[in-house]
């Protein structure tokens, strides 16, 4: 059985204005010691990141972000703060320093205006495989079903406190920065290497660490790493973006060919996945058809049937998918309760992360995100 990690990054909101709130370095210092082992600063101070430990389980995935996520928004709630899983900023960022570290900085001076643009948050799930090619073939064979994942998976529809008109904003801002999308298909790590290096000859990118693509083998961990989803509003959608990744790695190690799908239909179908979510048709860049999305969904449950069964994650993954069927994405409840106020919707995001004693002191807030 594959093991998996997760990343999520959150933020850090003031609970009155809704602005971001550059108390990460309080946040980090409040935590417990265990976890503040799994934490790490982001390259902007208003802005938390927590790493699970390695999994064998969604159950034991589960635990480990409900346990994160609590002592997190205990933390911020002494700084001040309100713990916030939301993938881009909601109302605005005064404060765009990045964290004082020698690394960041080179970032800021090397990219310029972008780096200064409002913070974003992602889920990364990492996935285990026994070698470096393992992991950029796995990458192949990801490539036409990630916009699915992505669009199962967006959670942030708001800039400057009002709808964006996109399910995902984060996904367009982060366009901004070179080599951050669809990875190229690879055919072997020696190729990865060469594209990577002409790359940072080219100026484009910082160094080889500045890889952003959607799916790469990870530069510090054995796995295979797919950053495409906005943080996700509650766990459970976080551990059925986690199942639906592990399962389309072991998948991808049966050994069939991976299918080579055309840069410029990738990148088509990533766009209208952050654009519409699970509310319009999703581009199969296998056809280059537009389908329902979900319809795309179920030739995605049909692809990793055999791998669902085998990891015993099957029923986790109709339980969770049907409550998104029934109750929408997180940009789709965002956009319900922004009827409400941008409050309500940052209030009620708040609601996932929050300890039990916070939940139960508030009155009139039900967990529908």
């Amino acid at each position: 059985m594959s093991t998996l990690g997760v990343e999520e990054e959150y933020l850090l909101l003031d609970p009155d204005t809704g602005e971001n709130a550059p108390v990460a370095g309080d946040v980090l210092a409040a935590l417990p010691g265990e976890l503040r082992e799994q934490s790490r600063p982001e390259f902007r101070r208003s802005m938390l990141e927590m790493v699970t430990p390695v999994c064998t389980s969604l159950a034991e995935l589960r635990g480990h972000l409900s346990v994160m996520r609590r002592a997190a928004a205990t933390a911020a709630a002494r700084a001040g703060a309100r713990l916030v899983p939301v993938g881009a900023t909601p109302v605005a960022e005064p404060d765009r320093t990045p964290t004082d570290d020698p690394r960041f900085h080179a970032i800021a001076r090397h990219y310029g205006p972008i780096a200064h643009d409002p913070a974003l948050c992602g889920c990364h799930v990492h996935v285990g495989v026994p070698s470096r090619a393992e992991a950029i073939e796995a990458g192949n064979h990801l490539r036409p079903w990630l916009p699915v994942v992505q669009a199962l998976a967006v959670n942030s529809p708001l800039c400057e406190g009002v709808d964006t008109g996109f399910a995902s904003w984060r996904s367009v801002q982060l366009l901004r920065w070179p080599s951050l999308g669809p990875a190229p298909h690879h055919d072997s790590p020696a190729g990865y290497d060469r594209t990577v290096a002409a790359l940072v000859a080219s100026g484009a990118m910082l160094d080889e660490s500045m890889v952003l693509w959607y799916a790469r083998p990870s530069a510090t961990f054995p796995t295979v790493e797919v950053r495409v989803a906005d943080v996700c509003p509650a766990i459970g959608d976080t551990v059925l973006v986690a199942a639906l990744v592990r399962a389309l790695v072991e998948t991808a190690r049966e050994g069939h060919e991976a299918p080579v799908v055309p840069d410029e239909l990738l990148r088509a179908a990533h766009w209208n996945a952050a654009r519409t979510g699970m509310d319009g048709t999703l581009l199969d860049p296998r056809t280059g058809q537009a389908r329902p999305a979900w319809q795309a969904v179920d030739d995605l449950l049909t692809h990793i049937g055999p791998a669902l069964r085998r990891l015993g994650d099957r029923g986790t993954v109709e339980t969770e998918l049907a409550r998104i069927r029934r109750d929408g994405t997180g940009a789709a409840r965002q956009r319900r309760l922004l009827t409400g106020g941008i409050d309500a919707v940052l209030a009620e995001l708040a609601v996932h992360s929050s300890p039990p004693s916070a939940l139960n002191s508030r009155s009139g807030v039900s967990p529908s995100l």
